[in-house]
């Protein structure tokens, strides 16, 4: 039995933050988005270990080691093969939130994470270097998944005045991710070799949080009305996550939107291909995801240790160097997360690459220069913070909140397919190619200027491509 509206008089809809609103949020991105972080730097610390866990299970098979290249095809194997799962996981995003829900498929998805961590734990003690690799390719398929949708869920369930700040929540979870490798990883915690695999099977605590309180939490009241047709749970879950503000007027947006979409099915990717009443948007989102993973932010994690060698900081203390750039992104992403709202999406995206670009370019002239002014090395430690902070403040979080407000309900999963496929495909080529690609550039500011390029190239297209979200859909 339908349940009976009384309409308000028209208005703008507006919500205050509410307690259900900010755990539902931590609460997906820490068991969900922050394990994208982790398993980004997990594999840094231990890498040594890694290699001659490989080396000791071979000749204990074959009675002979793995020579350097066989090895480190490996190691690069078990670093890019996230990449693979990341892209096998973002194309099934789009079947797995119809099917299952936004929340729904957030929970299902975590066992996964108890598979993955499993095989990773106890690889050693199996002495199967093939576990290791296979759990990292099973964590990818989760993170696939999660990056699309985390940002779908606290897109739906936001209110408009609300939505750019939750949808950057999940972008601060992967920062802390990243931070909480780096911090693990030190030698005076699990940075030392008996410690890899539990190391590495630490994703399975924030997972088994999240999934003994996030199936409490009301699944999309958006996904509830229009793709179920259920008021009466619609009514619930939005008088949970909006407490005492009044629902009426936006029941009837989401009514009005169902009604617009009743003679529509959610359509696939091929089908949104073709759409041209989606042109634009679809090209929004091709620029901001590939330009996300090729605006040089995981050459400077390649050459970071160089550049504060250069700088005269002692070995040994590199590994508390990076901890503070780990640092440095949070606040960024915090940066972002609370002026977003005022500043708006593009702003931040193009202020974020501009940013990048330049500090990209200014590394350049610093490795170049050193030689004759040493003072530049300082130049090139500055510069890299600069990176890290304009890659934090928009361009590492915007691209997943805009996929959501660009697109109607009936268009919204096929988007992120699109968009999570050619992140993860960008992903996989930077971490692939990258490598072999350095020594033939031979030196590593050739590297930086042409990422430089990537993100001044970049500007012309969130600049035209990007509507600012002026023209937002619910």
């Amino acid at each position: 039995m339908a349940e009976e509206l009384i309409i308000a008089p028209r208005s703008k809809i507006t919500s205050h933050l509410t307690s259900s609103l900010l755990a539902v949020a931590f609460l997906t991105s820490f068991g969900s988005s922050m394990l994208y972080g982790y398993n980004l730097a997990v594999v840094n610390s231990p890498a040594e270990y890694i290699k001659d866990f490989y080396n000791r299970t071979s000749v204990s098979r074959n009675g002979t080691g793995l020579d350097g290249e066989v090895l480190t095809l490996m190691y690069s194997l078990t670093v890019s093969v996230f990449a693979i799962g990341g892209l096998l996981g973002s194309l099934m995003v789009g079947m797995l939130v119809t099917r299952f829900g936004r929340k729904g498929t957030v929970v299902n998805s975590t066992v996964l994470v108890f598979i993955a961590g499993s095989l990773m734990g106890f690889s050693r003690i199996c002495g199967s270097p093939e576990m290791v690799i296979l759990g990292r390719f099973v964590t990818g398929i989760h993170s696939g998944i999660s990056l699309g949708a985390v940002p779908m869920y606290l897109g739906e369930i936001a209110p408009k005045n609300l939505r750019g700040f939750l949808g950057l929540v999940p972008s601060i979870f992967i920062c802390a991710g990243v931070f909480s490798a780096q911090v693990l990883g030190l030698h005076e915690l699990l940075g030392k070799e008996e410690h890899w695999p539990l190391f590495l099977s630490l994703v399975v605590i924030p997972t088994f949080i999240q999934l003994m309180l996030l199936p409490w939490f009301p699944e999309s009241p958006r996904y509830l009305l229009i793709e179920k047709h259920n008021v009466h749970a619609t009514i619930t879950a939005l008088k949970w996550y909006r407490s005492k503000c009044n629902i009426q007027l936006e029941i009837e947006e989401m009514q009005e939107e169902q009604r617009s979409l009743s003679s529509m099915e959610t359509v696939s990717v091929w089908q949104l291909l073709l759409d041209p009443c989606v042109r634009w948007q679809l090209l929004s989102v091709v620029v901001l995801n590939i330009g996300m993973q090729l605006s040089g932010i995981d050459a400077i994690w390649f050459y970071t240790n160089d550049i504060f060698k250069n700088a005269g900081i002692p070995g040994p203390e590199i590994q508390y160097t990076t901890v503070g750039t780990g640092a440095i992104e949070i606040i960024a992403g915090l940066i972002g997360c609370f002026t977003i709202e005022k500043l708006g999406r593009r702003p931040l995206m193009i202020g974020g690459f501009l940013a990048m670009g330049l500090c990209c370019a200014g590394i350049t002239l610093s490795l170049v220069l050193q030689v004759h002014f040493p003072f530049m090395r300082y130049v090139s430690v500055g510069c890299v913070v600069g990176i890290i902070a304009g890659f934090c403040i928009g361009p590492a979080g915007v691209p997943f909140l805009i996929t959501a407000e660009l697109f109607k309900q009936s268009h919204r999963p096929a988007a992120y397919t699109v968009g999570g496929s050619l992140n993860w495909m960008s992903n996989f080529t930077v971490g692939f190619v990258f490598p072999f690609l350095q020594p033939l550039l031979d030196l590593s500011a050739e590297c930086l200027q042409g990422v430089s390029r990537v993100c001044r190239l970049g500007l012309p297209g969130v600049s035209w491509g990007s509507p600012g979200c002026l023209l937002r859909v619910s």
